[in-house]
């Protein structure tokens, strides 16, 4: 006897061997021997061979007409013989009703299976609504496999085109347009990404990179709707000095500028002026809300994303010739030792006289000339006064870190600009701690000092930069960076408190700390009770939350668009060989751009050396440089020299020099030391 039979849902025949209680023992035509309950059997038959019944049923079920089947069913419950019998016209052989049953078991969205052998039809509703469905995704294959032939070609389908930034960054993987995508790139060998560029969808790599950083982080767009620009209060006084700013050319969020006055008693003042946004903008009114929710500027290689429009930056930065609202700190200095008498801080109109720009200053002032008078330039004297107190400044930070049990800093590093021009890039290095940087680098870190203990002194709570002892051992120990709302020591830069403060048009926690700060000065003893965020106010806890996120992601961005184009440069200079200087084991940074990668293979090799690589090739969509090792071409160079805590360091535009030495002081694990102009700072966050 035979049996045709279901088990684990398919439908198998056998012949048995025996019986045993509830159950046969069954061969199956393979020779393979199972155990079969009585209540699966469906068949028993004794012709044909069970093989052959099982070749033939299934034939029968391919030319059963379902919808005439379904008609015959009706709407009761029903046995697959009694159905046999409506619908062949007979009493079924065996090899029909094996057949239809494996004909209803085929057609699901017409027979609902309510047991061994029994189904009911399928009301005539969900069976239209079934039919529709399979329909739609027979046409839906067809357009879908339309898509397909023509991204094949080189080609994209117009319906798709709204949709690149979504189907490369965040795609419903269901949608025809992600699978057509998917399937063609797997066809053609390639990633989505690739055959994007090579349909033209998105222009070029660099818009890539771009499209997917906008994506991710400004969905709605880059651009600002209309605003209100806001205005500083009438009553200010106009402080009687002749301000300067310094900064790289392409600077236009102009944030500090300097002032100089001899007094009588033989004394010096010496004003630091910050772009004062916040004497107009108020918590919680609608710049304020469009700065919250950027929380920086974003900067990259000849381009940059404001944190303030366009109309509020015009408003408040130190612009030559005008005479802006700023928060002025004015150190009085002794000159006979550089020491400091005394400070004050108040919210006034300051004039300024003139934009200094690095580009043309860079070569006519340095040590040299700052120290023996030599050569002729704006503000010369001026600034012979603030190197000298500059200096005095770094001296004092350098104790302080020694106190700390802290190395001193190196100042032989190379810092990189970034200039892009009708996506032409210049990258022009220059050498970390010039003079001009200096100057900014050690004022700024001054009166974000000063105002970090102004505002600890008036209990009054601000947004700091904490660097002490961490988890690790040795230098790691000691490089642990924290943003915190109260006084707390940065080792790293050797002060007993760090505020940002000095970047309010670029820089959402300086413009909350440049509040606070105006309440500690215009109200004194007062301000815990005006300041707009108290001790430990919620609010100010999300901003560095929120801070922090935005921080990182937009140095990351920047990262990546740094190294495109220190790629884009090597195709515009034909690079086939480069020199490189070694950070680390097979970790190596190309000497004439501050391109870092991974050698691999790499010999052992001191820490600085010098080498000499053969280029093989580079891809500016996965951002990778292929190359090989040609010679070590020199002993460790001092120039090129980097210290162990630098490694990776992001310095910023801007207020380069207090970028570049905040950036050593706070790398954390990283590779390459880069900074940049303010179109693109290698760490905006830094200023």
């Amino acid at each position: 006897m035979n049996l045709f039979f279901e088990e684990s849902g398919d439908f198998k025949v056998g012949t048995v061997l025996s019986t045993a209680g509830e159950a046969y023992q069954v061969e199956l035509s393979s020779g393979k021997r199972t155990k079969v309950k009585m209540k699966d059997v469906l068949l028993q038959f004794e012709k044909p061979a069970p093989e052959v019944l099982l070749d033939d049923a299934k034939a029968i079920a391919a030319e059963v007409d379902l919808d005439f089947l379904w008609e015959v069913a009706g709407q009761e419950e029903f046995g697959f013989a009694e159905l046999g019998a409506e619908y062949f016209g007979h009493a079924p052989t065996p090899i029909e009703a094996a057949g239809l049953v494996l004909a209803l078991h085929t057609a699901p969205i017409y027979f609902y299976k309510k047991g061994r052998g029994r189904y009911k039809a399928a009301p005539e509703q969900s069976l239209r609504a079934a039919q529709a469905g399979i329909e739609k995704k027979k046409q839906q294959a067809l357009v879908q496999a339309g898509y397909v032939e023509q991204l094949k070609g080189g080609t994209l389908p117009e319906t798709m085109q709204p949709m690149v930034a979504q189907l490369l960054f965040k795609p419903d993987k269901n949608t025809i347009e992600y699978k057509a995508l998917a399937a063609a790139a797997e066809e053609l060998k390639t990633t989505e990404a690739r055959l994007m560029l090579s349909t033209k969808g998105i222009a070029s790599p660099k818009d890539l990179h771009m499209g997917r950083f906008l994506f991710e982080h400004f969905p709605r767009g880059a651009g600002f709707a209309p605003v209100d620009v806001p205005s500083a209060p009438t009553a200010l006084p106009t402080a009687s000095v002749a301000a300067f700013s310094i900064d790289d050319v392409t600077t236009t969020e102009i944030d500090d500028a300097f002032s100089v006055e001899h007094l009588e008693d033989g004394t010096v003042r010496v004003g630091i002026h910050i772009a004062a946004p916040g004497l107009a903008i108020k918590p919680d009114d609608a710049i304020d809300k469009i700065a919250r929710s950027r929380m920086s500027t974003v900067y990259m290689p000849g381009d940059k994303i404001t944190m303030l429009p366009d109309e509020v930056v015009n408003a408040f930065t130190l612009a030559e010739g005008n005479t802006c609202p700023a928060l002025s700190l004015y150190a009085v200095l002794n000159p006979e030792d550089w020491s400091t008498v005394s400070t004050t801080t108040r919210a006034e109109l300051v004039p300024i006289k003139s934009n200094l720009r690095h580009n043309d200053l860079d070569e006519l002032v340095n040590e040299e000339t700052l120290e023996s008078g030599a050569g002729e330039y704006p503000h010369k004297a001026e600034l012979a006064l603030l190197w000298k107190w500059a200096l005095k400044l770094e001296a004092g930070r350098m104790q302080k870190r020694e106190a700390f049990g802290l190395k001193p800093e190196q100042g032989n590093r190379v810092d990189f600009n970034f200039y892009v021009e009708d996506d032409v890039v210049s990258i022009v290095r220059r050498k970390r701690g010039a003079p001009l940087d200096k100057i900014v680098a050690e004022l700024m870190i001054f009166a974000n000092s000063t105002w970090g203990k102004l505002l600890h002194d008036s209990g009054v709570p601000g947004i700091y930069r904490s660097q002490g002892a961490g988890s690790g051992a040795g230098w790691a120990a000691k490089m642990q960076v924290r943003m915190v709302t109260h006084a707390a020591p940065h080792q790293g830069l050797g002060v007993d408190q760090y505020a940002w403060s000095t970047s309010p048009l670029r820089r959402y926690t300086d413009l909350v700390n440049q509040w606070q700060i105006i309440a500690c000065a215009e109200h004194g003893v007062t301000a815990p009770l005006v300041a707009p965020f108290k001790p430990r106010d919620a609010t100010l806890f999300s901003i560095v939350s929120a801070f922090d996120a935005a921080y990182a992601a937009y140095n990351e961005h920047q990262q990546t668009m740094e190294r495109y184009w220190c790629l884009r440069w090597l195709g515009q200079e034909n690079a086939k060989q480069a020199d490189a200087v070694v950070l680390k084991d097979d970790v190596l940074r190309l000497t004439d751009v501050p391109l870092v990668i991974r050698l691999s293979g790499m010999p052992p090799v001191a820490r600085g050396a010098q080498v000499r690589l053969d280029i093989v090739r580079w891809d500016e969509v996965d951002l990778s440089l292929e190359a090989r090792l040609l010679e070590v071409a020199a002993a460790p160079s001092e120039e090129l020299a980097f210290e162990e805590e630098e490694e990776g360091a992001a310095g910023e535009g801007g207020d380069t020099g207090e970028a570049a030495v905040e950036e050593v002081v706070e790398a954390e694990g990283a590779v390459a030391a880069v900074s940049s102009d303010d179109a693109a700072p290698a760490n905006p966050s830094m200023t």
